[in-house]
């Protein structure tokens, strides 16, 4: 009995089912019908596959890029954020005012006055320049704050002028101290010295009713006879 898988027959199969394979794999028929593979491309046809393998390489890393900004912006945006926030905050309490320095010269600086009512951006800090006598009633706060409030304003007065409102809360203000001061030689020769006023920036916070009233009143004393300077926190009304 005769067989139909000898070993001749069985060579011819595999090497016919292996053509069959490497055609469906890596050959493709044209528009005429030819059978195109790899190994029967022409120049122009390898040419053009590794053109399209160029440019879908390109397209890869040109997306891999913009993916890769794309991060790179929103972690931008993320910390301009956070800093515009940190910006307006410290615009918000904070506010510009005449500091005394060593050498005797003052310069305007902004000054930090963490928020004491309200909560977060309930309140805002801010300065006026009045004359005195500013023509306002201050008061402890009712509710146990470390602090003195507007109670009254004299209509048509310097507070009421400059922008003062009733409820606003005083946190400094301009005050003035008289000392004695001695030129060394003055000292070697046994001078007494000579008087001399400086003004500076005081903080009302905590203090005494009295010892505030004192430090406004004490801007009469300058001897540049320049208005006082006064920061206040305001609740902002809804």
């Amino acid at each position: 009995m005769t067989t139909l898988f000898r070993p001749k027959n069985l060579n011819r199969i595999i090497i016919l089912l292996i053509a069959i394979a490497y055609t469906s794999a890596f050959c493709s028929k044209s528009r005429n019908g030819r059978v195109k593979c790899p190994l029967q491309s022409t120049p122009e046809e390898k040419a053009e596959a590794l053109r399209q393998q160029a440019q879908k390489l390109k397209e890869e890393v040109r997306a891999f890029d913009e993916a890769k900004q794309e991060v790179i912006n929103k972690e931008k945006r993320k910390r301009e954020k956070v800093v515009a926030e940190k910006l307006e905050r410290r615009l918000r309490y904070s506010a510009e005012v005449p500091i005394l320095k060593g050498n005797g010269v003052e310069e305007e600086e902004r000054v930090d006055f963490p928020p004491m009512v309200g909560g977060e951006n309930e309140s805002f800090i801010f300065s006026v320049e009045a004359d005195l006598p500013l023509g306002l009633i201050l008061g402890e706060d009712e509710g146990g704050l470390p602090a003195l409030r507007v109670d009254e304003l004299i209509e048509s007065g310097n507070a009421a002028n400059s922008g003062i409102q009733v409820g606003d809360i005083l946190r400094a203000c301009t005050a003035t101290q008289t000392t004695m001061e001695t030129p060394t030689w003055q000292l070697l020769a046994g001078g007494i010295g000579q008087p001399k006023t400086k003004r500076f920036m005081y903080s009302t916070d905590g203090r005494p009713f009295e010892e505030v009233m004192d430090a406004i009143g004490s801007n009469r004393m300058d001897p540049d006879e320049r208005p006082a300077v006064l920061v206040f926190e305001r609740v902002e009304k809804n």
